[in-house]
């Protein structure tokens, strides 16, 4: 049976469905893990299922002793695991990309200096280091700009600034942000670059030898202009103009060319105004969440298996959109402890929802951005073009009603 070395988070949303698409392709999965080091002995767990994604050579040590055959491929789930996963395919000798290029466009600075070096649009940029007071960049910036944490994903760590006042403060909140998410906080900074106006999108594509298949533009019609940046609606096919399009194909396509990107899923997001289109990131992974099912109806297959397959020698198809599709992220509209959702059945009924699925426990904390990085749930829908996929999501998301309870419980005094 083959074999394929999957890193599975412990808090990932996708772990079932790379699983679930495994065993439908009798893949046999080696599972890497990263549950708590001290509780997984006490649980019968195996060394390779409590490794440090974040500290990629102490766990590639640790993976590879425990590994009594080699694998076909190494995969990553999502992006915490992805430096990982490229140093364990370079130790095995395997396909797959460079950790020094994952890393780099993991690192929001380091991309930056990547496309200001070759040409690319590119905001005005500065680093912040963590040891430098950040008032003395005041002078140098032309404001609005967008403090971020500079390796965290999902909108976590990002935040719009008008004025000095206010950049003060997001600095000194991102920072804290970032001191509790990543372990090299210190010496990673921040970085601060002027605000892109304009709409977002969003490309999904695979790479094979170099040579990048876009599998779905997606549109986000919600406008994005801070102060945070939470994001909500993916749909696809994009009103944009084909000429717009296939700019935004040429733009990724030479971009991951420029870093040494050669194989894989690629997630690129990026602004368009009227001087031109603006690359904000690429990442050597596919979509985040739950969000890939949106395009299950396309592939004829989930994306979970596409990688699979792919990792495993067999040339991606070609997607065939016959309507349009569309998620929602839900978001979360303020912290506190989630109770549940009501109107949920009278929702999933409206024509064109295809699912609903709400992610969040009941009885669990949740945090909106820029501390949060999860969502309620999400929203599916498809129908005959992208206006209607769009509508019926607003319409089944308005439905819907959280009940979400104060972390603590004000008990106001009768004196």
């Amino acid at each position: 049976m083959r074999q394929i070395l999957l890193l599975l988070p412990t808090t990932s949303y996708r772990n079932n469905d790379f699983l679930a698409a495994a065993k439908a392709l009798s893949i046999e999965i080696i599972s890497a893990a990263d549950y708590c080091h001290q509780l997984a002995p006490q649980w019968g767990l195996t060394p390779i299922m409590s490794v440090h994604f974040d500290m990629p050579e102490q766990a590639a040590d640790t993976i590879l002793r425990a590994l009594a055959h080699k694998p076909e491929a190494v995969l990553a789930v999502d992006d915490h695991g992805l430096e990982l996963a490229a140093l364990l395919n370079e130790r095995l000798g395997l396909k797959g990309n460079q950790p020094q290029v994952v890393r780099r466009l993991r690192d929001k600075l380091a991309f930056r200096e990547l496309l200001s070096a070759h040409g690319f649009n590119c905001p005005e940029f500065h680093p912040l280091p963590d040891n430098t007071d950040p008032a003395a960049l005041i002078p140098r910036l032309h404001f609005p700009v967008v403090v971020k944490a500079r390796r965290l994903s999902a909108s976590r760590g990002v935040i719009r600034a008008d004025n000095p006042q206010q950049y003060l403060q997001a600095t000194a909140r991102v920072r804290e942000i970032q001191n509790k998410a990543d372990r090299d906080a210190a010496a990673l900074g921040l970085v601060i670059e002027s605000f892109i106006p304009g709409m977002e999108y969003a490309l999904e594509g695979i790479l094979e030898d170099g040579q990048l298949k876009t599998l779905a533009l997606f549109d986000k019609p919600d406008r994005l202009d801070g102060p945070y940046f939470e994001e909500t609606l993916y749909i696809t096919p994009s009103r944009l103009p084909q000429k717009t399009q296939d700019e935004i194909q040429h733009a990724v396509r030479s971009a991951c060319q420029l870093a040494g990107l050669t194989t894989g899923p690629v997630h690129a997001e990026m602004r368009l105004n009227s001087k031109s289109i603006w690359l904000l990131e690429i990442a050597s992974r596919s979509i985040g969440g739950l969000c890939g099912r949106v395009l299950r109806h396309a592939l004829g297959m989930s994306i979970e298996e596409l990688i699979l397959r792919q990792a495993l020698g067999e040339k991606p198809p070609a997607p065939d959109f016959d309507c349009a599709a569309g998620v929602m992220m839900i978001p979360i509209p303020m912290r506190g402890i989630y109770q549940g959702v009501r109107n949920l059945d009278l929702a999933g009924k409206l024509p064109g929802i295809a699912d609903i699925q709400i992610t969040t426990e009941i009885g669990h904390i949740i945090i909106p951005p820029p501390e949060g990085a999860s969502y309620l749930g999400f929203i599916f829908a498809s129908a005959t073009n992208s206006q209607e996929v769009e509508s019926v999501i607003r319409s089944a998301h308005r439905c819907l009603q959280f009940d979400i309870q104060p972390e603590f419980q004000v008990i106001e005094s009768s004196t």
